[in-house]
């Protein structure tokens, strides 16, 4: 059954449920009211024989006074002590047929007779005699009868009638809820067979949550888009990279098959290409790696760090290893709540790229800023143009291929910095002045900070 179907249904039987359950409570809050109005009139009746009883001497009639207190098609009788009866009078014929069925303790009772309602009530009186008798007032309540057999068929009609508006309301409900889902479904289709990421159409009105589901399906279509074509260019990125390696250690192979076993400067020259080439695709496919890994999920372990602290850890083995001058200036202790080892991975990145693409001396510098704490990393070398700064960090970017490719660069190492500043909750920046040098900094923002100020 299709979910329009559903909800139509669902819709017209909670309606005609409601409106079945308010018509049943109007007619029994009636059908109440009514029996005590006729109860709280034959209440009156019977109090006033009760008073006429005390006043009638031996020349009354006593059914002439019992007569002027006759209720409409009912009766009225008076029992003894011995439950006898010992006067009554009726109105009609059938009436006197029927006998109340009291209990213990019922001043009145409802029953039916001939499929007539009828009411009873009882009440001590003071007979002629002086003896303490039962007074039964009886009557049939045709006129209740009539009154809530129109009642039930003003109900019916009304609720037939009503039922039109509900089974059109119903049909425009299911219309309204399923519409924006079967757009979405042909879109999703069409998606589907055409292979594109088609979005629905929104009206300028549509702040409902159908509108709100229609938003969220399009900013989800922008993002699989956009993602596909980020996965798409960097496959075909990382292609061409991992190629122009292969390509070289290909060429240099063929060399040293036909020449480098008789000519040693040869072999020497393809040996270190080879070996060159080599080194430098492992750094790439690690660097994809490590991407790869970044995009499914990088986990982080944020803990209270002494900022300065890891950046000392970070600069003595790059002391070591490249015999160069790698400097830190700033506060100390500098707390954070962050992740070490991530930001000692993300600094690497950053003072690896320093030292590649300058020989003068690199300077890290921790300091205050807004609330929050920024590391510069500070190389002097040539600097980068400034048309190349919005691309910095995208994969496979690299400012001047030549260079690269004598410092090994891959282009993917900023892109690996850029997704760990964002894990850190980080932010980077670059500024750089084209034959002066490069300054990128780490921003740290207030949340992150434990140092009081």
């Amino acid at each position: 059954m299709k979910l329009k179907t559903r909800i139509h249904l669902f819709s017209t039987l909670l309606m005609l449920v409601i409106l079945s359950l308010t018509n049943i409570g109007i007619y029994f809050v009636f059908e109440k009211m009514a029996y005590d109005t006729e109860y709280n009139q034959l209440q009156l009746q019977s109090m006033e024989l009760t008073q006429s009883f005390s006043k009638v001497n031996k020349k009354m009639d006593i059914r002439t006074v019992i007569g002027a207190y006759m209720p409409a098609n009912g009766a009225i009788r008076v029992y003894d002590s011995a439950g006898k009866e010992i006067a009554g009078q009726d109105t009609i014929g059938e009436i006197k047929f029927y006998k109340p069925q009291f209990k213990q303790g019922d001043r009145y009772i409802i029953e039916k007779f001939d499929g007539v309602p009828v009411l009873s009530l009882r009440m001590p009186v003071i007979w002629t005699n002086g003896e303490v008798a039962e007074l039964h007032m009886i009557q049939q309540l045709i006129d209740v009868k009539n009154s809530l057999r129109t009642l039930t068929l003003i109900l019916l009609g009304v609720t037939l009638i009503a039922m039109i508006p509900i089974i059109i309301s119903s049909i425009a409900l299911g219309r309204i809820i399923t519409h924006p889902i079967e757009k979405l479904i042909a879109t999703m289709s069409q998606s589907r067979k055409a292979g594109t990421y088609e979005k629905i159409n929104i009206p300028s009105n549509g702040k409902d949550e159908m509108g709100q589901m229609a938003t969220t399906f399009n900013d989800l279509m922008s993002q699989l888009e956009t993602n596909y074509n980020q996965q798409e260019h960097f496959v075909s990125n990382a292609s061409h990279e991992l190629r122009t390696p292969l390509t070289v250690i290909e060429s240099y192979a063929r060399l040293l098959k036909r020449r480098g076993f008789d000519n040693r400067d040869v072999a020497e020259e393809a040996v270190g290409a080879i070996l060159s080439e080599s080194v430098r695709m492992k750094e790439m496919i690690e660097q994809l790696l490590q991407l790869a890994r970044n995009q499914e999920q990088m986990k982080f372990n944020f803990a209270e760090t002494d900022i300065y602290e890891q950046v000392d850890k970070t600069l003595q083995p790059m002391r070591q290893a490249y015999s160069r001058e790698f400097l830190v200036e700033g506060i100390s202790p500098a707390m954070a709540v962050t992740d070490g080892e991530k930001l000692r991975q993300l600094l690497f990145i950053l003072l690896d790229n320093a030292r590649k693409y300058s020989d003068d001396v690199v300077k890290t510098i921790i300091e205050k800023s807004d609330g929050g704490f920024t590391i510069s990393v500070i190389d002097y070398g040539n600097g980068i143009p400034e048309d190349a700064l919005p691309n910095l960090f995208n994969r496979f970017y690299r400012v001047e291929e030549d260079r690269s490719r004598k410092t090994g660069g891959t282009g993917l190492g900023l892109a690996i910095a850029k997704d760990l500043a964002e894990g850190l909750g980080a932010e980077l920046k670059v500024e750089s002045i084209y034959g002066m040098g490069t300054t990128i900094r780490i921003y740290i923002p207030k949340q992150r900070i434990l140092t009081e100020f």
